[in-house]
């Protein structure tokens, strides 16, 4: 969803796009892989005792896996110079994936944000939670909401948008104004809404309190529940804030409430970072796949000997 076809302004290229993505997305493969299928190993078949932090982050892990594997169609997709050569089923397929991951990423880790908000600030309404199927409502809530909202996407957009017999054959972006007006940017304003405004609130609300009431317990446990937190807020703050934010102003441009050239070009050229950025969310999110992993195995060897209970129980535990 790029910004040229803008009805006033020239169409903006952003070279640096060509090595930007392909060296980007290169690295979160690479690197990112190996990580979510060892978390999914740990968590699927290692730990005995699953909690609804566990549920949400198999479900996280699911997702950036499912990403990371459709990676290397955009990388080819950007070196052939943002030409698609693999038809349009593909296309739909592999944008739908790209894109939905987004949120369906930020909406789990809200779900952690959420369930370590209750186990830390309200334990007593956790403990009553915790045996009900919350969890698995949210979970299923998640991947329903995202799945169809993603289907919908790849069944109603146009995929080839190239203006003229021989030109590069995008996919899933450049459309014209007549399309945002009929159904992007509604599309657009509700992912924003519901799918970037709300979880990023409650993540940038909820977690600095559960911080501060995590940072007076003085143990080793509940440090490490603190660099959980720090890590969520910094993924949070670097790879989907940005990303929102710009995507606000591409949608405000594409709607012709931001009308200047210069203006466009600069929105082009800070979207095709932020879309590099978002992608890290999957590099980084292993980084809270190891804090939670230790979290639980702590909690299990601290409840056996002596069958303590107290408030760590409920905080400390991932």
């Amino acid at each position: 969803m790029n910004a040229s076809n803008y009805s006033e302004c020239g169409e903006s290229t952003a070279d640096f796009q060509f090595y930007l993505f392909p060296i980007t997305y290169c690295l979160v493969m690479v690197l990112g892989l190996p990580g979510n299928l060892g978390a999914l190993y740990v968590y699927v078949f290692k730990m005995k005792e699953k909690s609804s932090s566990s549920a949400y982050i198999i479900s996280l892990a699911v997702a950036d896996t499912v990403f990371l594997c459709v990676l290397p169609f955009r990388v080819h997709y950007h070196l052939n110079g943002n030409d698609w050569i693999f038809g349009e089923v593909a296309c739909r397929v592999m944008g739908t994936i790209f894109f939905s991951n987004v949120y369906i990423s930020i909406c789990f880790m809200t779900c952690v944000c959420v369930d370590r908000y209750l186990a830390t600030v309200k334990p007593h309404t956790y403990l009553r939670l915790r045996g009900t199927c919350c969890w698995a409502v949210a979970t299923a809530g998640v991947w329903v909401v995202c799945g169809t909202t993603g289907l919908a996407f790849m069944l109603t957009l146009p995929v080839d948008t190239g203006v003229g017999l021989g030109s590069p054959r995008r996919c899933l972006e450049s459309f014209a104004t007549g399309e945002w007006e009929n159904s992007l940017a509604a599309y657009s304003g509700f992912s924003l809404v519901f799918g970037a405004l709300v979880p990023c609130a409650i993540i940038l609300v909820c977690y600095p309190l559960a911080a501060r009431r995590i940072a007076r317990i003085r143990t080793a446990t509940a440090r490490a529940a603190l660099r959980t937190i720090y890590a969520i807020l910094a993924i949070t703050v670097l790879c989907f804030l940005p990303y929102h934010l710009v995507y606000l102003l591409h949608l405000l441009r594409r709607t012709q409430v931001i009308r200047d050239c210069h203006a466009a070009d600069a929105i082009y050229d800070a979207r095709r970072v932020t879309m590099a950025l978002v992608s890290l969310n999957s590099l980084l999110d292993p980084v809270l796949y190891y804090f939670a992993t230790g979290h639980c195995k702590w909690s299990l060897r601290w409840l056996k000997p002596k069958g303590k209970r107290g408030i760590y129980t409920i905080s400390d535990r991932f």
